[in-house]
């Protein structure tokens, strides 16, 4: 059986938040722009999910504008003027909490679906 891509939208597959959560890991490691944080997803989740640029752009939007995420312009791998996102102190304490109520969730989805 084939891969499947899954797109995350806000309609998506994934629970409300997950793509916020996403995002502040994959600037955990350093800043990147937008396109390098779709990427990451991408590669982290062995080529599954597939983030649009519809959902991607707000979220980090979204993200700046809660003070999770800074922003600032610089020049791309390929030169070219691209924003890059880095966590702020905030975003880092956020992403903690995510981490935990992340596990928590998929622990008990996971005793759910394993029970008769």
């Amino acid at each position: 059986m084939g891969k499947r891509e899954t797109d995350v939208a806000p309609s998506g597959d994934l629970i409300q938040g997950t793509l916020d959560m996403l995002i502040l890991k994959a600037l955990a490691a350093g800043p990147l722009h937008g396109y390098g944080v779709a990427e990451w997803i991408h590669a982290r989740s062995h080529d599954v999910l597939k983030v649009d640029e519809g959902a991607l752009y707000p979220a980090l939007h979204r993200l700046d504008l809660r003070g999770l995420l800074q922003a600032e312009w610089g020049a791309s791998e390929n030169n070219r003027r691209a924003k890059f996102y880095k966590l702020t102190t905030a975003g880092r304490k956020h992403l903690e909490t995510e981490r935990d109520r992340w596990s928590r969730l998929a622990s008990a989805v996971g005793f759910v679906m394993a029970s008769a």
